[in-house]
């Protein structure tokens, strides 16, 4: 592969790795530990993710148990999580908080499809993006040492990225899609 088109194959597999990223967030029909990535706690002054300041299991299908290592860590904790989008009223007994999700109804997960197939689009509209990017930077070197069948090359073969990398966002909707459907 020339290597004009590694640097638009790299941005596309991060657009892809963002949107991994933003699916494992929403949350389906069962506890995914993924939907406290974005959750902060503020541990000694520093904002911290909650997966380093506790351990974070799965012991039911519909229940996150978050165990700090240290207990002071419990209040805070539960206030990140209150305050957060997440929706969900953390238990606290004391030593654990726990996080049980409640049953989605179909409405609900009607609306989780719309929001996971709206990113899925935002995807496909950064990866356009940067094929745009790739066939403005060709243009420029029109007249330089490389050739006019070297640029059709190159565009053609943006284009096979292009499509490659929307595939693969098609693929990551639809599995997300139908596992927010399946009850």
């Amino acid at each position: 592969m020339n290597e004009r088109l590694k640097v638009y194959e790299e941005k596309m597999k991060k657009t892809i790795g963002s949107l991994e990223g933003d699916l494992g967030t929403i949350r389906a029909g069962r506890a995914n530990p993924n939907v406290l990535n974005r959750i902060m706690v503020d541990y000694y002054g520093s904002p911290t993710p909650i997966q380093q300041v506790a351990n974070v299991s799965v012991p039911e299908p519909r229940m996150i148990q978050i165990q700090p290592w240290e207990k002071n860590m419990i209040k805070v904790i539960e206030k990140a999580i209150q305050v957060s989008d997440l929706g969900i009223n953390p238990t606290n007994d004391g030593s654990c908080i726990r996080l049980v999700f409640p049953e989605l109804t179909e409405e609900r997960r009607k609306e989780l499809v719309k929001d996971v197939k709206k990113k899925g689009e935002a995807a496909k509209v950064a990866i356009r993006n940067i094929r745009r990017d790739g066939n403005d930077a060709f243009k420029k070197l029109k007249g330089s040492d490389v050739s006019e069948d070297e640029l059709k090359d190159m565009g053609d073969e943006l284009q096979k990225l292009t499509d490659k990398f929307i595939k693969e966002v098609d693929k990551s909707v639809e599995v997300k899609s139908k596992e927010v459907m399946t009850v």
